[in-house]
């Protein structure tokens, strides 16, 4: 059995867990996701927990109904502490001349290129500019988050040389000797 997948999921006040044909629906103050979930996994909602079990009369080969054991609880783990806590990433904007802006629901950064690039917001994210070399992405699903945050980091990727480029904050950037660095 899987050790994530034995695990029950508390649900914590304000958030609504249902389960409509292999659907798992959880509503909460900050949003509403659901999850498809697998036949060979049994989901229970009992006493404010959500408890998933191996179907053992299911046809698919018992390693894949353990992957899918954690899986899925995973995936709905993350549901509940979305719609209640929700998701953030921030990143930091580094470089001479480098900088970012929020102008109306889009999100426009100066990154040393010709052009400014501009990215908007997405249904279900929410982007903040708290100031001029920062970002902050909140949403209640995880995936999406995770998404979007590295779309606008692929934008200017942080280089080793120099550091500049977006980085997640507590991302670390090994740094490389330059060319005076490998002097004979």
């Amino acid at each position: 059995m899987s050790r994530i997948g034995k695990l029950p999921i508390s649900i914590p006040s304000g958030v609504t867990v249902t389960l409509n044909n292999g659907v798992v629906n959880v509503k909460g103050p900050k949003g509403e996701l659901s999850q498809k979930v697998d036949s060979s996994i049994k989901v229970k909602i009992e006493d404010n927990h959500v408890i998933f079990e191996i179907d053992e009369n299911s046809p698919v080969n018992y390693k894949q109904k353990q992957a899918f054991h954690g899986l899925y609880r995973a995936l709905v783990n993350n549901m509940v502490v979305g719609v209640s806590e929700g998701y953030k990433k921030e990143l930091d904007v580094n470089g001479v001349g480098y900088r970012v802006a929020k102008e109306g629901n889009k999100l426009v950064m100066n990154l040393g290129f010709s052009h400014q690039v501009i990215m908007e917001e997405i249904e279900g994210i929410t982007i903040e500019v708290p100031g001029p070399n920062k970002i902050v992405i909140h949403g209640c699903d995880k995936q999406k988050v995770g998404q979007f945050a590295a779309e606008v980091r692929e934008k200017r990727p942080p280089e080793p040389y120099k550091g500049k480029g977006i980085k997640y904050t507590d991302e670390v950037i090994r740094r490389k000797a330059g060319k005076t660095g490998a002097k004979k």
